[in-house]
């Protein structure tokens, strides 16, 4: 292989990298023997291997092609309407978010007929818009479904268009169903395309927990086992019960347990309800919020020893002695 053909190669990689990083693609790499570029898309659990070969001869912008690889528009006037929110647990890669409920965050996808694709920071700054106005846009684009007729339990199964759980993030919406179930609505989100919604005092509460903990348990794309419900001003927050401490307890638990698990964290259920984390007796402490903490043979409340702990900046939080 010549000099300049290698070279060529070189820049061609280089700037295939540069462009990817800048798109929010932070794990891209070239690998020079295939010369080609492997990366993962923000949201997908899949890397993406590009060969480069075919585009050395190509007089062809790289912007376009990586907003071709990601499945993104290059303008906002495109992108606005395509905008939808929403509801995931931890995503990989690094698509833009914001906190929603616990364990659970609110992202933006471009919803095209084919794919769905996580927006980026990086496309804010190319489609010289703010995160406040993405967001805005992808709520507004969910206009809320309006349902008549009433049942004890309603149930939405989305076909892939609806985002059925995504409603969750619209200020009122869940408020409004309140006629339709005969009560104030709870809300149930066990996986992207399922949203349960019961009264709050109706005969089938205790069983949609049974069943969303079963989907959840099952579902290859699981949400949330936990029960939702309206605050005073529409905002969606988590179900409080006295009555069902414990089966609250036990599902806020099982979403812990499993959000902690994809940062490779391991925390255990006791009594069918609570969480326990492990103090480890070698290495650094970084521990995951629990009900209580082993330390040696002796079990501490949480509560006991969060004095002794400062919050790291991990999603979901992680605790680390003070100094």
């Amino acid at each position: 292989m010549g000099l300049l053909r290698r070279i060529a190669r070189v820049r061609l990689a280089g700037r295939m990298l540069r462009r990817l990083r800048r798109a929010g693609v932070p794990d891209a790499r070239y690998l020079s023997r295939p010369f080609e570029v492997r990366f993962t898309a923000p949201g997908d659990t899949e890397p993406t291997i590009l060969p480069l070969a075919p585009f050395l001869a190509r007089q062809r912008s790289l912007d376009d092609l990586i907003a071709e690889l990601l499945r993104v528009p290059v303008s906002w006037r495109e992108a606005a309407p395509m905008l939808r929110p929403v509801l995931r647990g931890a995503a990989p890669g690094a698509p833009l978010s914001r906190p929603a409920l616990p364990f659970l965050s609110e992202f933006v996808v471009v919803d095209q007929p084919d794919t769905m694709t996580y927006v980026t920071p990086a496309q804010s700054a190319t489609w010289h818009s703010s995160k406040d106005r993405i967001f805005a846009t992808a709520r507004a684009n969910l206009t809320g479904a309006v349902l008549h007729g009433s049942a004890t339990t309603v149930r939405f199964v989305d076909d892939g268009n609806a985002y059925w759980t995504s409603h969750l993030l619209l200020p009122g919406w869940l408020g409004r169903l309140s006629e339709q179930v005969g009560g104030v609505p709870v809300a149930f989100a066990p996986e992207r395309g399922t949203l349960l919604v019961t009264a709050d005092d109706g005969p089938h509460l205790v069983a949609l927990f049974a069943e969303a903990e079963l989907l959840f348990a099952r579902s290859p794309h699981r949400l949330s086992p936990m029960a939702y419900v309206s605050d005073e001003n529409g905002c969606t927050i988590p179900y409080r019960s006295e009555k069902l401490y414990r089966t609250v307890r036990r599902a806020e638990s099982l979403l812990a347990i499993h959000e902690y698990a994809a940062q490779g964290v391991t925390l255990t259920l006791v009594d069918g309800w609570r969480t326990r984390a492990v103090w480890p007796k070698d290495g650094p402490v970084l521990l995951p919020e629990a009900d209580e903490v082993l330390i040696g043979d002796e079990v501490v409340p949480w509560a006991d020893l969060l004095p002794r702990l400062t919050r790291t900046d991990h999603e979901p939080p992680r605790w680390a002695p003070r100094e």
